[in-house]
């Protein structure tokens, strides 16, 4: 029979890849560095090629034939991860590890009320987060390096599989001594020649902004960005201009006494949708879809009922 190669040794070689230094490979594996570099002489051996460029001191160099086992190594752990998590999940559904990602706009105001939830209905399940843009977030889920993750669409998911958790609803910020705030609702008409502070590229909520403004002309600020959605309202406070905010996010944001201001927009209301995404190939679509069920749960008990009545 020939030889095949452990799982362990393909461990080893993507973390080598992955950090393109021994000595990180191993504190990643929890191994020596001695360990891991017989795993990898080892593997060379059983396939009886060279997979690492040996002689370099500055940085860890693969073969061109080790970047292509490298790929093959990553399909094959994900296989085996997901072997082992049909195994758990048949025994506890949402039990042990799960790596979720969330976007920056929908993190800090969505999850701190659901979590809680997801945690009583499911106490062995460990959740790990990942705060990130959505094109990384959906990076992550095709190279396996997350499970699952809650986005705003529209947005390209590809062959991504997932499942709507609900709406939330684009209204528009404005500092507190603006014309609109005296306003029960503006149209997108009304932004016309308006300074509209946006997200920096990257952000969804940038294209949402956008696209809820169709066929009215913006006059973006450009001058002025901001990485996260915080800042922005900020910048509404001190008077720089006005932008478009989730309904979500406006407790958190758009408080009384914030300097900031947040009015719906009149029939038909923008919105954004919100989705939790994963692999199609995934084992644990149910697991998902009971994740989903809870978060959903939240989702619509915290939308609705943010900007009830004039705002001071």
């Amino acid at each position: 029979m020939k030889l095949i190669p452990t799982l362990r040794q393909l461990q080893y070689l993507v973390a080598v890849a992955d950090h393109r230094h021994f000595g990180r490979a191993a504190d990643s594996c929890f191994v020596t560095q001695s360990t891991l570099s017989s795993g990898i002489q080892d593997l060379e051996s059983v396939l009886d090629c060279r997979l690492i460029e040996r002689g370099t001191r500055r940085q860890v160099m693969l073969t061109s034939l080790g970047e292509d086992i490298v790929e093959r190594a990553r399909a094959l752990l994900r296989d085996a991860e997901a072997l082992a998590e049909v195994a758990e999940s048949g025994r506890r559904p949402l039990a042990g590890r799960l790596r979720l990602g969330v976007i920056p706009t929908i993190g800090p105001y969505f999850l701190p009320r659901a979590l809680p939830a997801v945690r009583d209905a499911y106490p062995d399940l460990k959740l790990y987060l990942r705060e990130d843009q959505s094109a990384r977030l959906v990076d992550g889920l095709h190279a396996g390096r997350l499970d699952c993750a809650v986005l705003a669409t529209p947005y390209d998911l590809g062959d991504l599989a997932s499942v709507s958790l609900g709406a939330d609803h684009l209204l528009v910020a404005v500092p507190a001594h603006h014309p609109f705030a005296e306003r029960e609702s503006v149209e997108p008409v009304d932004l016309e020649g308006e300074d509209m502070l946006m997200l920096e590229d990257g952000h969804c909520l940038r294209e949402h902004a956008l696209d809820a403004c169709t066929g009215h002309p913006l006059k973006a600020n450009e001058a002025v960005q901001a990485t996260s959605l915080g800042t922005l309202v900020q910048m509404v406070a001190n008077g720089l201009g006005i932008t478009l905010i989730p309904e979500m996010a406006v407790p958190t944001e758009a408080y009384a006494g914030s300097g900031v201001v947040a009015r719906r927009f009149g029939a038909p209301e923008p919105s954004r949708g919100i989705a939790l995404a994963w692999r199609a190939s995934s084992p644990r679509k149910k697991e998902f879809e009971l994740l989903a069920a809870v978060l959903r749960t939240h989702l619509e008990d915290g939308t609705g009922t943010q900007t009830k009545g004039r705002q001071p």
